[in-house]
């Protein structure tokens, strides 16, 4: 009977050291410093499961009388069906997916008009989809996977194989991505086919899921979040447009983004509109050729309900993901004002934020030891305490973009606007002097739109722009948050444009030289909006009117040996809209002042100049 027993006893043991060793040998997220580790397991592209499905939405916009689908592809470990594995999701949704339209003439905008006028038609393009099944994109793929994540693309409404209309910012671009979390929550039906009843189930989902991507991928995330979809833990976007108006108008002010000059909302639409061939009709007719015909409003760039509706600004209220923005601060597409607006938003409500600021133009992502601390610790739930991290993490001028330094936070606590005033001589170089002074006068600069920005900063002398500088620099001078600007003019045609630059000089032209070498920012106004940016109302020739504004967001150190130089001038020929040259701009130097947001204020200024 004791042999028996003791047989028992050590078959149980051996069947629970086979079950230990088992467990010990299935491929399981690991941990490092707070960072999810490459897992070999994880790592062989080959055992890696792909398929696509298609999410039903709540919501019909191609006017088929059905609700539209997304399509969705899945990449995971093979240990996600051949163990049992459950995994949190890293997500990217787009409309660039299957391919965008070509750039043909007249695709854009005339922008070579006057002010105010009606501009004739522009040409309307199609777009030839690309792409095979399962496969949407391969982004973010090879980052996350050998991590111990799933990878999900989704095209967005309209686009690829995804139904429905693209509406550039409309309510369905943030309800698409919620249907997918949905989805992988268990709360919406996913089906194998766009229009069978077959479906699939996300078995593998942990529910917690973090969305990345870049510009208009960059967007979704933060558009998904503003609907507070439950299971949206954390989003990184990165160079994001968070409102459609600020992308493409400016204070009242027509003004395109960087490098696409004469693009509006409606060309955006036409370059991604790469859904159903069949539905393109009833899209068009209903999308571009009414809602956004009715509502972009090239006339008056007047902000309006159609406008406040593409602003995620406005929808933040239901959002609760935390988040890690990125940007660059000389980023002249979409401009750094896209992030700073939402990260004030966010940290305003009380939500886990970071923001990672760069040097450098479009794009650029955090590095990637930020990103990771920031999905572990949000979709793994590791406690690696990134929620106590800095909050702003800005690459200064002369650094690698993956070598940010930290700061308490975005603007810098210590800086301090400084009220600076005019002092005549703008044809030249004026003064610009914290010391106010009396009776300085008029000046008159005249719009010539051939005449680039660039040419004018560089100018000696021109009677095209008006330019005032602060005395040479004797230290270095640290510039961090909003500089602004309050410019009282008249105007001797009823609209005028109003372009400012905030540049250092003299001016390197040298091949190779970086923008922060010369631009330190910049902002454009419409005077016509002196009041409102949602009212306009044309002005009366030779009246002064005060125009109010902020430049876009900086953090910059101007080195010793520099001029901080303020550039007053008319129409930008890399933004606005370009009228005929002659339109005269009166400054009252007595009324116009800048404030500059200096670190260590008043005492940091006055020994740089002294």
């Amino acid at each position: 009977m004791k042999q028996h027993v003791q047989w028992f006893v050590y078959s149980i043991l051996s069947l629970f050291s086979i079950s230990l060793v088992s467990a010990q040998e299935k491929a399981i997220p690991v941990f490092e410093n707070g960072e999810a580790q490459i897992v070999e397991a994880f790592n062989n592209t080959k055992d890696w499961i792909r398929h696509d499905l298609w999410v039903e939405t709540t919501f019909d916009t191609d006017g088929d009388g059905k609700m539209d689908r997304m399509h969705v592809a899945v990449t995971r470990p093979k240990q996600t069906d051949t163990e049992g594995l459950k995994l949190p999701i890293v997500y990217e949704s787009s409309p660039y997916y299957a391919g965008v339209a070509g750039e043909v003439d007249g695709l854009f905008w005339n922008v070579n008009h006057e002010l105010g006028e009606e501009e004739k038609p522009r040409t309307k393009v199609e777009v030839k989809r690309t792409g095979e099944r399962p496969i949407i994109s391969n982004s973010q793929i090879r980052t996350w996977v050998p991590r111990g994540y799933i990878v999900v693309h989704s095209s967005s409404p309209g686009t690829g194989l995804s139904q429905g209309a693209p509406t550039v910012g409309g309510i369905n671009e943030s309800l698409a991505p919620k249907a997918v979390i949905d989805w992988l929550n268990g709360r919406a039906k996913g089906y194998t086919t766009p229009d069978g009843n077959e479906t699939v189930e996300a078995f593998w989902s942990t529910g917690k899921v973090g969305m990345t991507g870049t510009s208009y991928n960059g967007t979704i995330p933060l558009a998904a979040a503003t609907t507070g979809v439950e299971g949206l833990e954390a989003i990184i976007p990165v160079a994001p447009n968070t409102s459609y108006y600020h992308y493409y108008r400016s204070n009242g002010l027509v003004r395109s983004p960087g490098g696409y000059l004469g693009e509006d909302i409606d060309v955006l639409y036409d370059f991604i509109h790469s859904g159903d061939e069949s539905k393109r009709a009833y899209n068009n007719r209903t999308v571009r050729d009414t809602e956004m015909k009715n509502g972009m409003d090239r006339v008056t760039g007047d902000y309006n309900d159609f406008w406040a509706g593409r602003d995620y600004l406005n929808q933040m209220k239901p959002m609760t993901a935390a988040l890690l923005m990125s940007h660059g601060f000389n980023d002249w597409n979409v401009m750094p004002e896209h992030s700073y607006r939402i990260y004030q938003a966010a940290k305003d409500m009380g939500l886990p934020v970071q923001i990672y600021y760069h040097q450098f133009g479009h794009g650029g992502p955090p590095p990637m030891s930020m990103m990771n601390r920031w999905f572990t610790h949000y979709l793994h739930g590791v406690n690696n305490g990134v929620e106590n991290d800095a909050k702003a993490w800005i690459v200064r001028e002369n650094d690698d973009r993956l070598k940010p330094t930290a700061y308490e936070d975005y603007p810098n606590p210590d800086a301090k606007h400084i009220t600076l005033h005019l002092g005549k001589g703008g044809k030249t170089a004026g003064r610009l002097t914290p010391i106010p002074a009396k009776k300085q006068g008029q000046e008159t600069l005249v719009d010539d739109a051939t005449v680039s920005g660039i040419d004018l900063a560089q100018a000696s002398e021109s009677k095209k722009r008006l330019l005032y500088t602060l005395p040479t620099l004797t230290e270095d001078l640290h510039i961090s948050g909003l500089a602004k600007i309050s410019v009282t003019l008249a105007s001797s045609k009823p609209a005028a444009n109003l372009s400012v630059w905030l540049v250092s000089l003299p001016w390197n032209g040298e091949k190779g030289a970086k923008i922060t070498d010369n631009i330190i920012t910049r902002g454009w106004a419409d005077p016509q909006n002196h009041k409102s940016i949602s009212e306009s109302e044309p002005l009366k020739p030779s009246k002064f009117y005060t125009v109010n504004f902020d430049l876009q967001p900086d953090d910059q150190v101007i080195p010793k040996g520099q001029h901080i130089g303020l550039m007053i001038f008319s129409s930008d020929n890399q933004y606005t809209i370009l009228p005929k040259p002659g339109t005269e701009l009166t400054i009252d130097l007595d009324k116009t002042t800048l404030q500059l947001p200096i670190v260590g204020g008043k005492d940091a200024l006055e020994k740089a100049i002294k």
